[in-house]
């Protein structure tokens, strides 16, 4: 189902390609540009808008169903899963004797060890 509504997408964004580089480039969809005649607030709707309009709503369609169907395929699931590795396994901190945040404080005036940044 996925693939049927994902070669209609693809065929209708060709489409809609096609039919908008056919139009004319004067901006006479939006009411602009032209002759110097008597200028409407309306541009008359050619064949060519038309289908640029259906053809746009039917590229929407199946953007919104192809999103529901990723979705619906995905919950439940992590990438993660999906890779075959198993979860990573909770361990216990290295000082479970020491408060939490205390390990942020700077070292006292007598520890003289260096510095070496740990891998948690």
């Amino acid at each position: 189902m996925e693939n049927v509504v994902l070669i209609i997408h693809l065929l209708l964004a060709l489409g809609l390609i096609a039919v908008v580089l056919m139009q004319r480039s004067e901006g006479g969809g939006l009411g602009m540009g032209g002759g110097g005649g008597a200028m409407t607030g309306r541009a008359a709707a050619t064949a060519l808008s038309k289908v640029t309009w259906v053809l746009a709503i039917a590229f929407i369609v199946t953007s919104i169903t192809l999103t529901v169907i990723a979705a619906q395929k995905a919950s439940g699931t992590s990438v993660i899963d999906r890779l075959g590795f198993p979860a990573p396994e909770a361990s216990e901190p290295a000082t479970p004797n020491v408060p939490a945040g205390s390990d942020l404080l700077p070292p006292s005036a007598g520890d003289n060890a260096p510095l070496v940044p740990k891998a948690d």
